[in-house]
């Protein structure tokens, strides 16, 4: 029997949670199959992602403090290794490389920090972001050419890490999202008709998803008394330091802005369907699930012009990228589209990806269970 071995004590909500929910999922259905395998997940709490065919160990002191979290990392992940057993996989799905004694060795690596240029103003609402922009390369280095493979989701970050880690490329594996089909969707691409023109951001309260550019872009529309427009965003007022930093700055001032709080997955799809154009501003991401969730309706779509939202709106039909430190330009797109004027939207090119790529869980294990990794 061999033990496979997940690690994810640090994932307990957002989409790192869903990385986990998925990966167990499939890893469960696995052992229903195949009973050569043996399961163990290493997580925060085990109600977070419960699944027949798992054995749990639970922790969360590891969340109360970094030192404890690297602690727990490199001294007390080698013990559990060791009372385990007889380890043939150790997939860690939050970025670091654990000191643990298994025959094959993979890391998950889904924050995208050690590219993200942050700005100063941070420090005083986002402090942890700014630390962790500032730590997360070393964070990633400690052990990681122990690892049989590294896991990314896009092109241009296996492309950064192979540059700054010095990998090859046969080691890092683009794993692509699994992202729905607009039959999959809770509701139909309609048609639209309404007197104002909506758009929507979703996206979590966090400093680098940009949401101040998009509050100056409607501020700099109403000054020109444009109003026949709303802009939706999916945080609330006061639910952290840059949220309310963001309400006081503009949401108390300008009608077209809408803090809508956060969605859950079927009113998130409803927010699509009744918008006619999504805007994503974010400076960072290892992928930007939204882009690809609104692509299914083929509407219009505003991106920042950066690496990660090209590669994931490849093949969208109906899109123009911005600056994301430009509000006069994001201005300028929403007003086209206000009045009707779609002649600047463009397709965007697919993009080579270079091998090895997976499009599931179960294509993803089939390497890590498999191959040669060295």
């Amino acid at each position: 029997m061999k033990t496979i071995v997940i690690s994810a004590v640090n994932l307990n909500r957002g989409g790192t949670l869903t990385i986990l929910r998925d990966c167990l999922a499939y890893l469960s259905s696995l052992v229903e199959e195949d009973g050569n395998y043996r399961v163990v997940a290493l997580v925060y709490k085990k109600e977070l992602a419960d699944f027949p065919n798992i054995e749990y160990i639970e922790t969360e002191w590891p969340k109360k403090l970094w030192i404890n979290r690297l602690w727990y990392e490199y001294i007390s992940m080698n013990k559990i290794s060791k009372e385990i057993g007889t380890i043939y996989l150790w997939l860690s799905l939050h970025d670091t490389t654990p000191n643990v004694v298994a025959e094959r060795r993979a890391v998950y690596c889904h924050n995208p920090f050690p590219f993200y240029k942050w700005k100063w103003r941070e420090l005083l609402f986002a402090p942890k972001i700014v630390l962790f922009a500032l730590l997360s390369k070393f964070i990633y280095q400690k052990n990681i050419h122990q690892n049989d493979f590294v896991v990314v989701q896009q092109q241009w970050i296996k492309e950064a890490f192979k540059r700054l880690f010095h990998l090859s490329k046969e080691k890092v594996i683009i794993a692509l999202p699994d992202v729905p089909n607009i039959e999959e969707l809770s509701y139909d691409n309609v048609q639209i008709a309404k007197k104002e023109y909506t758009f929507v951001y979703a996206a979590s309260a966090n400093s680098h998803k940009n949401f101040e550019i998009l509050c100056e872009a409607a501020t700099i529309l109403n000054k020109e008394g444009l109003m026949n427009f709303k802009v939706y965003l999916t945080i609330g007022r006061k639910e952290n330091k840059y949220a309310a930093w963001l309400n006081k700055s503009w949401g108390t001032d300008n009608p077209s802005l809408q803090f809508v709080g956060f969605q859950d997955k079927e009113s998130l799809f409803k927010l699509y369907a009744n918008s006619n154009s999504l805007i994503f501003p974010s400076k960072i991401e290892t992928w930007g699930l939204p882009i690809s969730e609104f692509s299914a309706y083929d509407r219009p779509m505003l991106l920042a012009d950066l690496p990660y939202a090209h590669e994931t709106a490849a093949g969208a039909k109906q899109v123009a990228f911005f600056d994301p430190d430009s509000p006069e330009v994001l201005a300028a797109q929403m007003k086209r589209l206000i009045q009707g004027d779609v002649s600047f939207l463009d397709s965007v090119p697919d993009i080579q990806r270079e091998a090895p790529i997976t499009h599931s869980w179960a294509e993803l294990f089939d390497i890590l269970l498999e191959k040669e990794g060295k």
